[in-house]
């Protein structure tokens, strides 16, 4: 299993809608704006590294109001 953190940047005043429109897709754990230089960070997780890929482009990257995203993995060391 693999988990990561998705740091989004937002249209201004979209934040909140892009977390609870996020919050639905399958393998997101949690969606929460927030303030500071990104707008909303997601946890989330898939069983590979190319599922977490795709579910980044083709699902969140298509949520309407994202400008950018930062995928940051979960290492354990």
């Amino acid at each position: 299993m693999v988990q990561a953190y998705i740091l989004i940047q937002t249209e201004v005043g979209k934040a909140s809608t892009v977390a609870e429109v996020i919050s639905k897709i399958s393998g997101v754990m949690q969606a929460e704006d927030v303030t500071g230089p990104y707008d909303v960070i997601v946890r989330a997780q898939a069983e590979t590294v190319d599922e977490l890929g795709r579910m980044v482009v083709a699902r969140i990257q298509a949520v309407e109001g994202i400008t950018r995203t930062l995928t940051c993995p979960v290492v354990h060391l």
